[in-house]
């Protein structure tokens, strides 16, 4: 990571210095840096808008643009790449500099004009008349990784990104076949996918560091609260049947046991 990327993160931690408001995710001298900057910002009819920016600044950052990812509950997915979109063209302009204070102010004073409709804010009036609870959304995710090398390291990156996202779930070891399940808000999990894939979480055969590639989405589908697990932790177990019997007890009847089946006999 580049002395001024180092310099940069440090003046955004002081500037961005309440609780939750500046947090680093992931940091290698060899990957560069993952941080999320929390802001909230007045659109049109002066609703308050929690936006997430997730910013991935590379190794020869500023010389290479940062990887961007936005997200909140009170936009849609459409209004959020278009802010991402908007985002990277800011990028563009600033190239070799520090950019990312830049960038937060810019998407601060231009939001109203970026989105093209109104956000939606949840409160108790619009919840109670669709007759559920944002509480409800859970999300949930299952991904198979091919394998681990460095294990130690691995699993404590994975329960250290759990923990900072506030997902819950379970890294499930049955003798060859890794599986990783997680729950939780969606934004959060679009985060920790981001972090998986970007990372250098393990090593290749000779021991050098390296990013995460063997890695595919079984599934991905929202579920009701009642069925979300607690916390996150590691299961290991040479019996497939009690870890299908662990799925049971969830009763994710939305993850279709075709897709993990086959993924079992591979």
């Amino acid at each position: 990571m580049s002395e001024q990327a180092l310099e940069e993160l440090s003046a955004l931690a002081a500037i961005y210095c309440e609780p939750g408001a500046c947090e680093v995710l992931a940091a290698s001298e060899t990957d560069g840096v993952t941080f999320r900057i929390q802001i909230s910002v007045k659109e049109l009819l002066d609703t308050e808008i929690l936006l997430k920016l997730l910013f991935h600044l590379p190794v020869n950052y500023p010389s290479t643009l940062p990887e961007i990812s936005v997200s909140s509950d009170q936009l849609t997915r459409a209004q959020c790449m278009d802010i991402k979109d908007k985002l990277l063209e800011q990028a563009k302009k600033h190239l070799s500099e520090p950019m990312v204070h830049e960038l937060v102010l810019w998407i601060q004073q231009h939001l109203k004009y970026v989105i093209k409709q109104p956000a939606t804010v949840c409160n108790e009036k619009t919840t109670l008349s669709k007759g559920a609870s944002t509480e409800d959304a859970i999300w949930m995710l299952l991904l198979h990784l091919d394998h681990m090398r460095a294990k130690a390291k691995y699993v404590r990156t994975v329960e250290k990104w759990a923990s900072d996202l506030k997902l819950t779930g379970r890294l499930m070891f049955m003798g060859k076949i890794i599986l990783i399940l997680l729950q939780g808000d969606k934004s959060n999990i679009k985060e920790y996918l981001i972090l998986q894939k970007t990372s250098k979480v393990d090593v290749d055969s000779s021991g050098k560091k390296c990013k995460e590639k063997m890695i595919s989405v079984l599934c991905e589908t929202k579920v009701q609260s009642q069925h979300k697990s607690v916390g996150f932790r590691c299961l290991k177990s040479k019996n497939i049947q009690r870890c299908m019997s662990y799925k049971r007890n969830l009763k994710l009847q939305d993850l279709q046991i075709s897709s993990l089946s086959l993924c079992l006999l591979s």
